[in-house]
């Protein structure tokens, strides 16, 4: 999986910082690892594996991070690690 060069993520394609300023959602994944991060007073950031959506699905990992640029590179940090743990592939 090519990931775009303007992801903040050397795994996922995650924007930057300011999308998540500006009070939006994400989600994503790769592979059988998906991922979800919720806007807030502070990031939250959630994982499983599997399709179904967010809510339908058991959680296995999740965390808060502060809204600000050293709370995002944590955030972005944890996804990445929590992805490599469960065996996922970094090429």
């Amino acid at each position: 999986m090519i990931v775009s060069p303007t992801s903040v993520s050397r795994i996922f394609e995650i924007p930057k910082l300011y999308y998540f300023e500006a009070g939006n959602d994400y989600s994503g994944s790769r592979d059988d690892f998906s991922f979800k991060i919720v806007n807030g007073e502070k990031l939250k950031c959630m994982t499983w594996h599997g399709r179904l959506c967010s809510m339908k699905a058991t959680i296995e990992n999740e965390a808060e991070f502060d809204l600000n640029a050293k709370g995002f590179q944590a955030l972005v940090k944890w996804l990445e690690e929590r992805y490599t743990e469960s065996g996922g592939k970094t090429e």
